[in-house]
Parts: C-alpha cells; sequence; structure tokens
C-alpha cells in the first residue's frame, strides 16, 4: 500500500473513531498515535497524519457546511460516520491543501478508494457524487 493511502486510511480511522466518540478535543492526539503505532509502524511520512487530521480539525465546521449544502438530501447526521469522514478528508483536500501536491482528482479517488475499503455497498458512489458536486462548484468559480 502506498504511503499516502495508508496515511490517508490512518487518518480516517482516527477520524472515525473520535467522530464516534463524540469528538472530544483531548483524545484525538492519542487516536492518533496509537493508530500510527497500530497500523503504520515504519511509517515514512508521518507528518503527513498529522497535516490531514489538523487540517481537517481546524476546518471541522466549514467543511460540514460544505457537505450539508452539497448534500442536501441527506442530514449530516444521518450519514454514516466513515462516509461523514471520507467526505471530510476529500474536502479538505480539495479545498485547502496544495494542488501541485495533490490535484484535485487525486484527492477524489483516494476518497473514493477509502469509502470501497472501509464503507458500505454505495460509499464509493455516494462519495464521488458529494465529491464531484464541490469539484465542479470549484471549477465554476475558477
Amino acid at each position: 500500500m502506498a504511503s499516502r493511502h495508508l496515511s490517508r486510511s490512518i487518518v480516517m480511522q482516527s477520524l472515525y473513531e473520535w467522530d464516534f466518540g463524540g469528538k472530544k478535543p483531548d483524545v484525538l492526539e492519542s487516536i492518533v498515535e496509537r493508530n500510527l503505532g497500530e497500523f503504520g509502524p515504519g511509517l515514512e511520512d508521518k507528518e503527513f497524519v498529522w497535516e490531514l487530521i489538523n487540517g481537517v480539525v481546524s476546518h471541522l465546521e466549514d467543511i460540514d457546511n460544505i457537505i450539508i449544502k452539497a448534500a442536501p438530501e441527506w442530514p449530516l447526521d444521518q450519514i454514516t460516520v466513515v462516509d461523514r469522514n471520507v467526505l471530510r478528508i476529500g474536502i479538505f483536500e480539495l479545498l485547502y491543501s496544495d494542488k501541485e501536491e495533490v490535484p484535485p482528482k487525486v484527492a477524489i479517488n483516494e476518497a473514493i478508494e477509502l469509502a470501497k475499503s472501509f464503507g458500505g455497498e454505495s460509499s464509493g458512489k455516494f462519495i464521488n457524487g458529494v465529491l464531484g458536486t464541490i469539484y465542479n462548484e470549484m471549477e465554476k468559480k475558477e
């Protein structure tokens, strides 16, 4: 598994656990550290994990509002915890990361792959639809 894909998997698992446990700010760091130790021993680029975690958390309110607008028929609390956190990672990468480092189509594809690995039967299509809507809006603004 490529290093960045593994990093995203660890981020998704950590955000899932944090979100499922009520998003208590004081536990996220220990969740990430434990998951890095368990799933990413020898992972070369741990900074990427922290960049994604800190980025998603620092933009959480904006990201959640974007999800609400892009998927109006799905209230945020009715989206599965996996899909919600995959969307958060994908939206963070789409909107806030360096486009040279992570092109938008790579961010979308990575999110779809995470959804297929960790989500339900229709998760990949759902993530693709929501992120595709956001990407199309981005393109219109540029």
